[in-house]
């Protein structure tokens, strides 16, 4: 089982100074609760490297954010402020009783792969695929840590790589 007590994910020494990057969380509004809490962690990793431009866009489902994060790319590529070094996309899907968590899921991740292939800048995926709310709380705080402080110094680790 993933842990993160078994991952050097959270050392955050050896990250080159990020506090100029323009980060931009694309989070979705369904299942709010939870993806508040991520958004929450995630901003709280950011602030606490110093990170200071931080834009937030909402969409209604995990499968609108691969749209957002190329739509926000594609206005603000050539902005001197406002040009992203990395996007953070926060959501979490919920299995149900029918395949359509099946379809949300592949096309979320498919859309951050294509996005990761064809942007110059990193897309962290911070989308939780989880069988009920037990499994979302654990990953918001719970035993499995806190995802959207995970996602957050994933981020900068990533976008140091082109900062």
């Amino acid at each position: 089982m993933a842990s993160i007590s078994n991952s050097k994910l959270l050392k955050t020494t050896g990250i080159p100074n990020t506090k100029d990057a323009c980060v931009v969380i694309v989070r979705t509004e369904w299942n709010d609760s939870i993806v508040s809490a991520l958004e929450e962690g995630c901003k709280k990793a950011l602030k606490k490297s110093d990170v200071k431009n931080i834009t937030v866009i909402n969409v209604p489902g995990a499968f609108e954010i691969a749209f957002a994060i190329k739509s926000y790319w594609e206005k603000n590529k050539k902005s001197k402020k406002n040009r992203p070094h990395v996007f953070i996309a926060l959501g979490c899907v919920l299995r149900g009783d029918t395949p359509h968590f099946d379809y949300v899921c592949k096309a979320v991740t498919d859309g951050v792969v294509q996005l990761n292939l064809m942007l110059p800048v990193p897309t962290i995926f911070g989308v939780l695929t989880v069988d009920n709310q037990q499994q979302a709380d654990e990953r918001i705080g719970g035993i499995h840590g806190h995802k959207g402080e995970e996602a957050a110094i994933t981020a900068l680790k990533m976008a140091a790589l082109s900062l």
